[in-house]
């Protein structure tokens, strides 16, 4: 079973931590002053590269990046956390300029969840955090589900295995058994 972000061990009734990577300090500053004001607990990066070693270092249960951030951009940051095991399922919102015109297509193509543009109110993004993570979490009980009904079926496999086994053993014994009678009985030793 791959473990996210939403299997990690936290605190009992912690909110969930949102990693933010946004090259400009000021605007960053912003938007994580308000996630939290909404409740979530939040990490921030200035690069993908420091996103990655943030999330490395305590797990995240949602990432928000900027799309188009010097170096690594937004789209490969989410390749890489889609490329990673532990990460894959981790969802991700990405912020894009109004005038990036393919900015959502290529945010798609690269597995991102969703794109906000900007300029955007503050609601509609702690909005999309919080349909996102509800999502995750169906999606991650779901798997859940689907482990204990595999466990189950590999489980009565078995049973019904050693059933028939069972049953072929007794029905050799009866035929056996009926061979000896129409002989005209067990014949002594």
């Amino acid at each position: 079973m791959s473990h996210n972000n939403l299997d990690a061990p936290i605190e009992l009734g912690a909110a969930p931590r949102i990693l933010i990577a946004e090259p400009n300090r000021d605007y960053l500053g912003t938007i994580a002053r308000r996630i939290a004001e909404a409740g979530y607990r939040v990490a921030t990066a200035d690069c993908a590269q420091g996103a990655m070693a943030e999330l490395r270092r305590v797990p995240a249960d949602l990432v928000i990046a900027e799309l188009t951030m010097p170096g690594t951009s937004g789209v490969e940051l989410v390749q890489m956390i889609r490329d990673d095991a532990v990460y894959r399922e981790l969802p991700v919102v990405l912020i894009a300029g109004r005038s990036e015109r393919d900015a959502a297509v290529r945010a798609f193509e690269s597995g991102a969840d969703g794109v906000v543009h900007k300029p955007f109110h503050i609601e509609v993004l702690i909005a999309r955090i919080g349909r996102e993570l509800q999502r995750a979490r169906s999606v991650q009980r779901l798997r859940n589900d689907n482990e204990t009904l595999d466990a189950r079926v590999v489980t009565r496999a078995i049973e019904l295995g050693e059933m028939r086994d069972r049953w072929l053993e007794s029905e050799n014994k009866r035929r056996k058994l009926e061979g000896e009678v129409r002989r005209g009985g067990p014949k002594a030793l």
